[in-house]
């Protein structure tokens, strides 16, 4: 997760160097120069399947998990405390909502249409659940939900009839979870997209507390004292690579889908998750490299701070309207058409903007973190 999601005891460089990585990768993919030009690894999956792009979401998730018992392990181990730290949760919940709800409602302050499931709820969602399923279980109980969440959400979805007489499916309007967000939300107040279903809503948020219980597993291990470090290691290897061979087989049964946040998808997306933090923790925390570390943890300390502001510019550019070429064109179409669409092909014009806006936020986030501005919920 951010900075204010993380401890003020030791913590894990590569924790914030991932969590950095992955928020610009989340930066990159929301903001081509061109929606109709985008190289296909950058796109989401049309329905089934995954690309890269459909693992950003399920990593932030899992890192939110890990930072989670390096927050919290010292203190949960005194019970007096555990009411502070679980209101504690909770506010930072409620602001992480409340700040997605608002990037929804930014600029279109129409209440009536504003959506409500987005990316910031369900972090929050995950996030408050997750640390209070921390708080007061041990890793034997936290490891039986996570199957348990999985295993539950595959059944409803494929064994429950959807109320109207549908059989249960796995389609994007007709599926049990499409019609829950609807009953619930109303269709005024889904993904703009679609208004039938929402990618971040209720009943798939069920199998992504698993996502959010693997990384504080992943965190508790992390945490253990009586193992080397190279043990850890190894031990997450194997577990990456296990999760996501598991996921690939219960694909065949279970497609992997981001959309629906299918259960082989958050085996499949958590293994690679540990293997690429595996990956950043035998670099940087057991190797030592740590010099190529900084423009990866400006974004990671500040993540929230940025995914916010960043969204709410791109929002503002396309709002804001400009004299060009004897027209009327939003701000962002004007740097577009004159820094980009000149110089390359579509598709690399597209590209080199989403790399740019990549490059403008760390310039910023850099000076901040020279600054010790860190900004905290």
């Amino acid at each position: 997760m951010t900075s204010n999601l993380t401890t003020k005891s030791p913590r894990l460089l590569s924790l914030d160097v991932f969590r950095g990585i992955t928020v610009m990768a989340m930066i990159l993919v929301n903001n081509p120069g061109s929606w109709g030009h985008i190289y296909p690894p950058l796109e989401h999956a049309a329905w089934n399947g995954c690309t890269p792009t459909d693992l950003v979401f399920p990593f932030f998730l899992f890192i939110v998990g890990i930072s989670i018992p390096f927050a919290m392990e010292t203190k949960k181990a005194d019970p007096s405390t555990h009411m502070t730290l679980m209101l504690k949760a909770l506010r930072r919940a409620v602001i992480i909502f409340l700040l997605g709800v608002f990037m929804s409602f930014f600029l279109n302050w129409d209440l009536s249409t504003v959506r409500i499931p987005g990316v910031l709820q369900r972090i929050a969602l995950v996030y408050l659940i997750c640390s209070l399923i921390y708080i007061k279980t041990g890793y034997r109980v936290q490891a039986v939900l996570a199957a348990l969440f999985l295993i539950g959400y595959y059944l409803l979805m494929t064994r429950v009839p959807v109320p109207g007489g549908t059989a249960p499916n796995l389609e994007p309007e007709t599926n049990l979870g499409a019609w829950l967000d609807r009953t619930i939300f109303t269709s005024a107040h889904l993904w703009k997209q679609s208004k039938t279903w929402d990618p971040e809503g209720l009943l798939s948020s069920m199998p992504a507390l698993s996502t959010g219980l693997l990384g504080i597993l992943t965190g508790t291990w992390l945490r253990q004292k009586n193992y080397t470090s190279q043990t850890k290691v190894y031990a997450l290897l194997g577990a990456g690579i296990l999760l996501t061979g598991l996921g690939l087989l219960w694909n065949v049964w279970f497609p992997i889908n981001k959309s629906l946040w299918t259960s082989s998808y958050v085996l499949f997306a958590g293994g690679l998750g540990m293997l690429c933090f595996m990956l950043c923790y035998w670099l940087i925390d057991v190797q030592g490299y740590r010099r190529f570390t900084k423009p990866f943890v400006v974004y990671g300390v500040n993540a929230i701070t940025v995914f916010v502001v960043s969204g709410m510019m791109a929002r503002a550019m396309g709002r804001i309207k400009v004299n060009f070429q004897g027209d009327k064109a939003s701000l962002n179409t004007a740097l577009y058409d004159t820094l980009f669409t000149p110089y390359f092909s579509p598709i690399n014009a597209s590209l080199g903007w989403a790399i740019g806006y990549v490059l403008l936020w760390m310039a910023i986030l850099w000076v901040m973190y020279n600054r010790g501005i860190l900004i905290k919920i």
